[in-house]
C-alpha cells in the first residue's frame, strides 16, 4: 500500500499515534461553544478534529415507538426517541466551514462522519482531506462506495461488527476505489469499559487487514487504554472530548476534557517512542552506564604469594575489573605480584 498521509500527517507505525479529537454533538449547540473546542484541541496537540455530518432527516425518520425509541436501561440516552436525539446531537451542516476554517487555521486537519451520501457531497464542497465511517455506517455500502470514489484516505470503524461484515465491507472500500484505509478496533457501547475492549484484537486485525493501517476508536474513560493499543500496534488514536463533562451533552459522559486529551497526546507519543526497534545488546546509549555494573576489585593489599580470599577480593562497582563470573576460579590462587587497595584485578585471564 502507497504511503497513507492525511493532510502533513503520516499514518504508520513509523510516525507518532495519529491523534482525532472527537467533537460529536459536545457543542451542545452553540457554534461559539464548537469553536472553543477547536481552540482546546488544538492547544492540547490533537492532530485532527473530527465532526459528524447528518441531520435527523438523513440517518431516520420522526416516528415514535419500538426501536425508535431507546429502551436499554443502561444507555446513557434511555428512553429518548432516536429523532429527536439526532436533532439535539447534530451539528448543522452551515457550522461545518467555520468549524474546519479554524482548525486548519491552529494546524490541524479537519474531516467528518458522513451518514449519508448527500453529506458525501457537502464535504467534498468543504474539500476534507479524509473520511470516517462510524461503526453503525460500516455496513452501509452506498456510503461505503460513494466515499471510496472521493479516492481520499478513509478510517472505519469496527464496533458491532461481526468479522465477516467488516471483511466485506473493507472489501467494498477497496473495489470502489479507496487505496488508504485504517480499521479501527471499536466497542459500541457508551462508556466501552476497559473489560470489553479487548486491545489483543489490535494485531489480529493487522494480520488479517494487512494492507490497511490499524487503530483505536475509544469509548473508555481516561487514557490508559489508547497508550496500551499504540503498544500493541494502533496507529491512530480518536477520543471524543469535551470542555467539562459538568457542562452536559450528548457524549460529554465519556469524553476527555482538554488536559486528559493533552495527557493523551504526550503519553501515545511516548508509548510509541518507547517501542523503538529490537535491541538484544547494550546500546550506545547504555554504554557509559557499563561502568556502574560489578567486577572485581582488590579491598586489601597484596603481596607477591599471596592467596587470594574474600577479604582481599570482592564483587564491587565500578566495572572495570574482571568480570564476577571469575570470582570463584580466583579463590585459592596466588598473587604473582602487589596489588594496591582500590585497583580493578585484571590479571590471570
Amino acid at each position: 500500500m502507497k504511503e497513507f498521509k492525511i493532510g502533513r500527517f503520516n499514518i504508520g507505525t513509523n510516525a507518532a499515534p495519529f491523534i482525532i479529537a472527537e467533537m460529536s454533538g459536545n457543542h451542545n449547540q452553540s457554534l461559539d461553544r464548537a469553536l472553543e473546542l477547536v481552540e482546546a484541541a488544538a492547544e492540547a496537540g490533537a492532530h485532527a478534529l473530527k465532526l459528524q455530518t447528518y441531520t435527523a432527516d438523513t440517518i431516520t425518520i420522526d416516528h415514535r415507538g419500538g426501536l425508535f425509541d431507546i429502551q436499554d436501561k443502561d444507555s446513557l440516552w434511555s428512553g429518548q426517541n432516536l429523532y429527536d436525539l439526532y436533532k439535539e446531537a447534530h451539528t448543522p451542516w452551515e457550522w461545518h466551514g467555520p468549524i474546519f476554517d479554524r482548525a486548519k487555521e491552529l494546524g490541524m486537519v479537519a474531516f467528518s462522519s458522513p451518514f449519508d451520501e448527500t453529506a458525501v457531497d457537502f464535504l467534498e464542497d468543504l474539500n476534507v482531506p479524509a473520511y470516517k465511517i462510524a461503526s453503525f455506517e460500516s455496513a452501509h455500502h452506498p456510503l461505503l462506495r460513494k466515499v471510496a470514489a472521493t479516492g481520499k484516505p478513509v478510517i472505519i470503524s469496527s464496533g458491532a461488527s461481526r468479522l465477516d461484515e467488516l471483511y466485506e465491507s473493507v472489501r467494498v472500500l477497496r473495489e470502489a476505489g479507496a487505496t488508504q484505509i485504517c480499521v479501527l478496533k471499536c466497542t459500541s457501547t457508551y462508556p466501552a469499559t476497559p473489560e470489553n475492549t479487548n486491545l489483543r484484537t489490535i494485531p489480529v486485525l493487522q494480520d488479517i487487514f494487512s494492507d490497511c493501517k490499524v487503530g483505536l476508536s475509544d469509548h473508555t474513560m481516561g487514557i490508559g487504554v489508547s497508550v496500551a493499543a499504540v503498544a500493541l500496534g494502533a496507529s491512530v488514536i480518536e477520543k471524543h472530548f469535551t470542555l467539562r463533562r459538568a457542562d452536559g451533552g450528548v457524549d460529554s459522559a465519556f469524553s476527555l476534557e482538554p488536559q486528559e486529551l493533552k495527557a493523551l497526546v504526550t503519553e501515545t507519543e511516548r508509548a510509541w517512542q518507547g517501542l523503538g526497534h529490537i535491541q538484544l545488546d547494550t546500546q550506545k546509549a547504555e554504554k557509559k552506564s557499563r561502568q556502574f555494573k560489578r567486577s572485581i576489585y582488590v579491598v586489601k593489599d597484596i603481596a607477591p604469594g599471596e592467596t587470594f580470599t574474600p577479604e582481599n577480593l570482592r564483587v564491587i562497582r565500578p566495572g572495570d575489573g574482571l568480570a564476577p563470573k571469575h570470582y570463584d576460579e580466583l579463590m585459592g590462587k596466588k598473587a604473582t605480584v602487589a596489588m594496591q587497595r582500590g585497583t580493578p584485578f585484571t590479571g590471570l585471564f
